[in-house]
């Protein structure tokens, strides 16, 4: 089906590099979360849920390139436990929603798409709703996410879904329900035959 959405998802299949390397460059001035009026990729916004409605709001969210590294402790850890433990487990995305999140916490973070990088920043924008406005409440496709307080956290987006390993099932995935860290108390219970008591 050919429509305006369409045209603007061949566009960014293969985006006018000039164009958007001088978007970039006033990107680069921005704050790290930015609000929005209107998504940056129409498109893909509203392939992921994102409505041109009350209650909904779009951050883009700039993310400094490199290794994912904790912040640095100031004080009050032993020398041999002053080193920074990288962030392995969650992809850029992830990272993206959160900190869109803790900047909007009265919102639930609905999902997230790329829209661009240079050799210093990533950028995401993130969607978010309100689930406590009334517009949100009376859309029965849309206030299931009341019920997922803090969603963000608890790795249930896409992206942190699929950092999780729950994109697949089946063969080669046996061991990441209900979580990986479950199945590894699983695995130490049985060997050691004792109950769900231990505290790693």
């Amino acid at each position: 089906m050919v429509n305006a959405y369409s045209f603007i998802r061949e566009a960014w299949k293969k985006p006018d590099t000039q164009t958007l390397r001088l978007r970039m460059v006033d990107w680069r001035k921005e704050l790290s979360v930015t609000k929005l009026e209107k998504p940056t990729r129409l498109d893909r916004a509203r392939n992921l849920g994102y409505k041109a409605k009350e209650g909904f709001l779009v951050a883009r969210v700039k993310l400094l390139r490199g290794g994912r590294m904790r912040e640095a402790f100031a004080a009050g850890r032993k020398p041999r436990k002053m080193r920074r433990m990288e962030i392995v487990s969650k992809n850029y995305r992830s990272i993206a929603e959160e900190r869109a999140n803790k900047k909007f916490h009265n919102f639930e973070v609905l999902n997230s798409y790329w829209v661009g990088k240079d050799g210093l920043y990533y950028w995401f924008e993130v969607i978010l709703i309100d689930p406590n406005h009334p517009v949100i409440k009376a859309d029965p496709k849309l206030n299931w996410i009341k019920n997922q307080k803090g969603r963000v956290y608890r790795g249930l987006t896409s992206s942190a879904r699929k950092s999780r390993g729950l994109r697949g099932k089946g063969k080669g995935h046996e061991k990441m329900r209900p979580s990986k860290f479950a199945n590894l108390k699983r695995k130490w219970n049985r060997e050691n035959k004792k109950g769900y008591h231990r505290v790693f």
